[in-house]
């Protein structure tokens, strides 16, 4: 199991160039460990989340001008929790993602989903 990002997926408005392509990079080595590896039983998977709330994002989030800016783009309207990651990362060890291979599980409040949010 590997961990990507959201941006991945659809790229980021703001300069993190670096951080977007390495994020990319990972899912393409995930679909190729996947192919590599299927025949054997093995299984490479990513997970790619959404901004979670952690010490460090609420660090940067520190006011409400900042966290409102991001939550606009959540069609869900809060950031995540680590235990939803962790959920996911669960789901993709157990035997219930047993024909799942080469995949990014997403899971980001909707944001990959939309285009624009209700207000």
């Amino acid at each position: 199991m590997n961990v990507a990002s959201f941006v991945a997926h659809m790229g980021a408005a703001t300069p993190q160039v670096a951080y977007t392509a390495s994020k990319g990079a990972v899912l393409a080595m995930t679909r190729e460990i996947a192919v590599i590896y299927a025949r054997q039983g093995i299984r490479a998977n990513a997970l790619c989340p959404g901004p979670i709330m952690t010490p460090l994002l609420a660090k940067f989030l520190s006011d409400d001008a900042k966290r409102n800016r991001r939550l606009v783009h959540i069609p869900m309207g809060r950031f995540g929790e680590p235990i939803e990651i962790a959920n996911g990362a669960l789901f993709l060890a157990s035997d219930e993602s047993s024909w799942m291979t080469g995949q990014s599980l997403i899971i980001d409040g909707g944001i990959t989903a939309a285009y624009v949010t209700p207000e």
